[in-house]
């Protein structure tokens, strides 16, 4: 009897601190996302590589579901509704309104609407702050890793999809004042662009 009781006492207590970790990582990333999710916009820097993508680097500029990411070869503005990508190489546009899980490819901080539905979660102390590791049964991001430093920075995020694994990186966060235009695609600014529209 006393073993039974000891046992009970045990699965309580374990699931007493499962909840508590479930709570204290939740709330991590809701301060994270509450720092990135900036009613004038942000910029920062980032890094990624894996699956089809490689590896690139670039800036991003993000206001609310609104972004601008930048690298070497491509720019790509997503207003809300539309997209464009330009590649710099062959000076095309592509024109399309991507799905949320093509959205998720695209840009660093999709994942900061994600958690709140769908996903389990748990947290570990980082070396650098804390280390969020979230599972979904049945989404197109099946597991993900968030690093948040703390400071409630975001610095790497890092990303399970059917092609295999995505890594980000992200530094040089930074609040900014950005206008609604730089997050659409101007052709005056690529007179010259062959416009391809895949809507």
């Amino acid at each position: 009897m006393k073993k039974i009781l000891l046992y009970i006492i045990a699965a309580f207590c374990t699931l007493s601190a499962s909840a508590d970790n479930t709570a204290e990582a939740r709330r991590i990333l809701d301060k994270a996302a509450a720092k990135v999710s900036i009613k004038s916009g942000a910029t920062a820097n980032f890094s990624i590589s894996g699956g089809k993508i490689g590896t690139q680097s670039g800036t991003i500029s993000i206001k609310g579901n609104k972004f601008c990411a930048r690298t070497a070869s491509a720019i790509m503005w997503y207003n809300g509704k539309t997209q464009w990508v330009y590649n710099k190489k062959s000076d095309e546009v592509n024109v399309s309104s991507p799905s949320a899980s093509q959205q998720q490819q695209m840009n660093p901080y999709t994942f900061l609407s994600l958690y709140k539905k769908g996903y389990t979660m748990s947290l570990t102390n980082a070396a650098s702050g804390y280390q969020v590791h979230l599972t979904g049964k049945g989404k197109s991001i099946s597991e993900m890793y968030v690093l948040v430093d703390k400071s409630y920075n975001i610095k790497q995020v890092k990303m399970k999809q059917r092609n295999g694994w995505t890594t980000i990186n992200i530094s040089n966060f930074k609040a900014t004042s950005i206008s609604d235009a730089a997050f659409s695609f101007n052709a005056k600014d690529y007179p010259k662009a062959e416009v391809i529209d895949l809507r």
